[in-house]
C-alpha cells in the first residue's frame, strides 16, 4: 500500500494517491492530472476510483478530465447530484482497491453530500481517513459555504456537522491518520494549523472543534464564530465541480496567444479584459501598464485572483515573467478563471520600447516612513487580515484588509499622500495596483511590510497571540 499526499500551497490543498497492488484511487484531484496518470504509469497502475469529499468551493477539481482520460470511475457521497456520470455512494458503501478497502463514510455539514473516506488495510483494520473539508488540522470545515444549496442555515448546518464528527470520526481509534483537503491559508477554515497530516487522537486533545465535553450549543456558537464573507468566486466554483468544464488543455491553448504591444492594447480596449500582470512586486512598482491589477504569481495568486477578480467568466489578458505564460495560466485555471485570451510577447520590456505609456508605484523602505511620522502624523493603511492587524499593528493605523479593499475605498484620503503596508509587500502592492486603477494615485507603498516596520523600531501596539482573538 501506498499513500503520497500531493500538496498544492499556492491553494493549501491536499490531494492523495493511493495504490495498492496495481489499483490507485485519487482523492481530490487538481485540474491539471498528469500528474497522477503519470505515477500511475510508473507504478505499473490502473486508476480505478477517484474519490471526490464534496463540491469543492475553493478550487475547480480534475475529476472530470482524470475520468475521461483513465476510464476510472467517479465516487461522490450520498446526496450529491452531479450532472455528468459519477457513482453515489450509500452511507458505508465499500470499495476494493488492491489489498485494501475504502469506506465512504456520509459526514454532512461543511455541505450536505461532504464524506470521509475511511481506508482500512489488508488486516482489517483502520489506518486512514481522508476528511475532505469536514475536519482539518486544528479547525473543521466553515457550514456556511452550502447554504442556499442545503436550504439550511449556518446553524443548523453546524448542528449537522457537530453530529457527524461524534457519530462517525471521534469514535475511530486514536492512531488513525488524519488526511485532511486544506491546511493553513485556505479561506475553508479558520484556523487551521501549517501541520498537513496528523493523528485522530491528536487531533481530540487539541482541536477545539473536537472537544469531548463540548455540547451542540457550545460548538454551534464557536464554529459559526467569526465567520468572513466567503470569497466572491466560490459558488462559481461549485457549479463547475458539479456540472463539468473545458479540459485544461484547452484553455491553455486558447490562452497562451502571444501578443505584440499593439495587439494587446487594441485588445484590451475592446474585450474590457483585465489586464493581471504576475511578475514580482518589486518589478511591477518600477514599471507596469497603466490600470493593470498585480497579482505576482511567486505569492498566494489563484486564491487572490478568485478574491479580487471574483468573476470567473471575466477576459484577462496577461502580462508574466519570461517562460511563465503556461503556468500562470494553469494556476488560474485551477480556480475556474478560464477566459485568458493571451498574453504580451516580450514581457513589460516590449511595452517600454514600443514607446507605450506606463505607471510606476511610489515604495520607500520602512527607514523612509520611520523618519516621516517621526515629523508628522500621516495617514496609514495596513491591508493586512483583521486578525493580524488586532494581534499588532502601528499605532493610529487603519485597517482597510485586501480581501474586502472595494469596500474601504472611500476611506482613503483624497487630498494628501497616504502610506500603505502589509506583512511583507506582496499585498500591499496588491492593493495599491486595484486603487490606481480606480484612480486613487496619491498613495506610497512601505516595501517589507510590517516584518521591515518592526524590524526598524517603528512604534507598533502591544503583540496579541491570534489564538486568543477567537
Amino acid at each position: 500500500m501506498k499513500i503520497e499526499q500531493l500538496y498544492t500551497g499556492c491553494l493549501a490543498q491536499g490531494a492523495y494517491y493511493i495504490e495498492s497492488n496495481g489499483e490507485v484511487a485519487i482523492i481530490d484531484p487538481l485540474r491539471e492530472i498528469k500528474t497522477y496518470i503519470e505515477k500511475a504509469n510508473n507504478d505499473n497502475a490502473k486508476i480505478k476510483y477517484i474519490f471526490e469529499t464534496h463540491f469543492h468551493a475553493d478550487f475547480v477539481s480534475g475529476h472530470v478530465t482524470l475520468a475521461k482520460e483513465t476510464g476510472a470511475d467517479i465516487i461522490f457521497g450520498p446526496s450529491a447530484a452531479p450532472s455528468f456520470q459519477a457513482t453515489i455512494a450509500n452511507d458505508g458503501q465499500e470499495f476494493c482497491l488492491g489489498e485494501i478497502t475504502i469506506i465512504a463514510l456520509h459526514t454532512p455539514g461543511h455541505t450536505m453530500e461532504s464524506t470521509t473516506y475511511l481506508l482500512r488495510d489488508k488486516d482489517g483494520k483502520d489506518h486512514a481517513i481522508f476528511s475532505g473539508d469536514t475536519l482539518f488540522l486544528g479547525d473543521v470545515g466553515r457550514p456556511d459555504l452550502a447554504q442556499k444549496a442545503a436550504n439550511m442555515t449556518q446553524e443548523e448546518l453546524a448542528e449537522t456537522l457537530y453530529d457527524s464528527l461524534r457519530n462517525k470520526i471521534m469514535p475511530l481509534a486514536d492512531d488513525v491518520i488524519v488526511y485532511p483537503a486544506h491546511g493553513a491559508g485556505s479561506a475553508c477554515g479558520k484556523n487551521m494549523m501549517k501541520e498537513t497530516v496528523d493523528t485522530l487522537g491528536n487531533q481530540k486533545k487539541m482541536n477545539y472543534a473536537l472537544r469531548a465535553d463540548m455540547t451542540k450549543e457550545e460548538f454551534v456558537k464557536e464554529v459559526t464564530d467569526g465567520l468572513l464573507p466567503p470569497p466572491q468566486y466560490f459558488p462559481l466554483n461549485v457549479k463547475m465541480n458539479k456540472e463539468g468544464y473545458e479540459d485544461i488543455d484547452q484553455i491553455i491553448q486558447k490562452g497562451t496567444k502571444p501578443l505584440s504591444p499593439e495587439d494587446f492594447e487594441a485588445l484590451a480596449n475592446e474585450s474590457g479584459a483585465v489586464v493581471l500582470d504576475v511578475r514580482h512586486q518589486n518589478e511591477y512598482v518600477k514599471g507596469h501598464i497603466p490600470r493593470s491589477i498585480f497579482i505576482g504569481i511567486a505569492g498566494g495568486f489563484a486564491p487572490w485572483v478568485g478574491a479580487l477578480i471574483a468573476d470567473t467568466k471575466q477576459p484577462i489578458l496577461l502580462v508574466t515573467p519570461e517562460g511563465k505564460v503556461e503556468e500562470t495560466i494553469t494556476r488560474l485555471s485551477r480556480v475556474g478563471f478560464d477566459n485568458t485570451l493571451g498574453y504580451l510577447e516580450g514581457g513589460f520590456e516590449a511595452w517600454k520600447k514600443a514607446s507605450k505609456d506606463y505607471d510606476t508605484v511610489t515604495s520607500i523602505p520602512a527607514l523612509e516612513l520611520k523618519n516621516i511620522i517621526n515629523n508628522e502624523e500621516v495617514p496609514i493603511f495596513d491591508v493586512r487580515k483583521e486578525s493580524e492587524f488586532v494581534a499588532e499593528h502601528i499605532d493610529k493605523a487603519h485597517n482597510s484588509p485586501l480581501d474586502f479593499i472595494n469596500d474601504y475605498l472611500t476611506e482613503f484620503p483624497t487630498d494628501k499622500t497616504f502610506y500603505i503596508h502589509c506583512a511583507g509587500g506582496y499585498r500591499s502592492v496588491i492593493a495599491a495596483s486595484i486603487l490606481k486603477s480606480r484612480g486613487i494615485h496619491n498613495l506610497i507603498d512601505i516595501a517589507g511590510g510590517f516584518k521591515d516596520i518592526k524590524n526598524v523600531g517603528i512604534t507598533t501596539t502591544d503583540f496579541v497571540c491570534p489564538s486568543t482573538l477567537k
